[in-house]
């Protein structure tokens, strides 16, 4: 048996995933994820800010606790789209190495691709294949196509944060601000399509903050609850019905949503709004919402 920790080192938060893994067998032992909003400014300036930098930082310093505490005996620390950006992206790192005494890694938006896709089918039937896995994340949103394995996979950077730092300054958004944004998510979802069958799918899966989070609001949930979210299935009318909602609102309407975490408060318009764009351009009729992702793809590559 091994004792894995998986860190997912995104533009939005940073994630923790302990667990054990023997053979074929995954017992989950601990889970928590931070904002800290790494990717501020990145779109624009291509520098990480020394501040988003230090809370970065100061989370990884928490997690490095957690993982002494409960005799982890191997880790792995991905970082993606704001890292991937950042000219200066070697305090970070350094800074990471020094936390945590292994080399932190830089992936590419294929191999970010590639590891949500193997959490996000772990527990999906075969009969449901093939299967479209959409990851919008703070910086990109990533497109997988695949049954067990994947045959098809591109990242574009219309993430969540990237969206709103560069669209969404303020809210409710009026219609002239979503033309130009959906444009610019049309866009780069044509250019994914490219690469990725996006209209082949039997089953399309959406993981991630902006995935649970639309799927919350549909389920009306009074709070947060990941178990209730879990394979629920959002039909695309409900999807951007969602959407629109976020749009219209405030951010203190938004910040008053029982399951609305606070680090997603002035991006989940955007976020909500790529994933009713991607729901259009594929023709699905729904989506699964999986709390299984890239985190669970780190953990079971080093488990093996």
């Amino acid at each position: 048996m091994s004792r894995v920790a998986a860190i997912d080192c995104g533009t939005n938060s940073i994630r923790l995933l302990i667990a054990d893994i023997s053979g074929g067998n995954f017992r989950e032992l601990y889970r928590t994820m931070e904002i800290v909003r790494l990717g501020q400014g990145v779109d624009k300036n291509k520098r990480f800010d020394p501040a988003a930098i230090e809370r970065t930082l100061k989370a990884t310093a928490l997690f490095s606790e957690e993982i002494a505490r409960r005799g982890v005996t191997a880790i792995r620390f991905c970082a993606t789209s704001a890292t991937r950006d950042a000219e200066n992206r070697a305090l970070f790192i350094d800074g990471v190495r020094e936390i945590l005494g292994i080399e932190p890694e830089v992936i590419s938006g294929e191999e970010e691709a590639r590891l949500s896709f193997a959490g996000a089918v772990s527990e999906m039937h075969p009969s449901d294949a093939p299967f479209l896995v959409i990851d919008i994340g703070g910086g990109s949103t990533e497109f997988v196509f695949g049954d067990q394995e994947v045959r098809a996979a591109k990242s574009v950077n219309i993430g969540c944060v990237r969206m709103s730092e560069r669209h969404f300054t303020s809210a409710p958004v009026t219609q002239d601000v979503i033309k130009l944004a959906v444009s610019d998510i049309d866009q780069a979802i044509s250019e994914a399509a490219k690469t990725v069958p996006i209209k082949e799918a039997r089953t399309l899966i959406a993981v991630a903050g902006t995935a649970t989070t639309v799927a919350a609001a549909a389920l009306e949930l009074a709070e947060y609850d990941r178990y209730a979210i879990h394979l629920s299935r959002i039909s695309a009318e409900k999807t951007a019905e969602i959407s629109n909602r976020f749009l219209a609102m405030t951010r203190d309407e938004i910040a008053n949503l029982g399951y609305m975490h606070p680090g997603r408060v002035d991006v989940i318009a955007a976020g909500a709004l790529v994933l009713d764009r991607i729901m259009k351009a594929s023709g699905a009729s729904e989506f699964v919402a999986s709390e299984r992702d890239i985190l669970d793809g780190m953990a079971w590559s080093i488990g093996k």
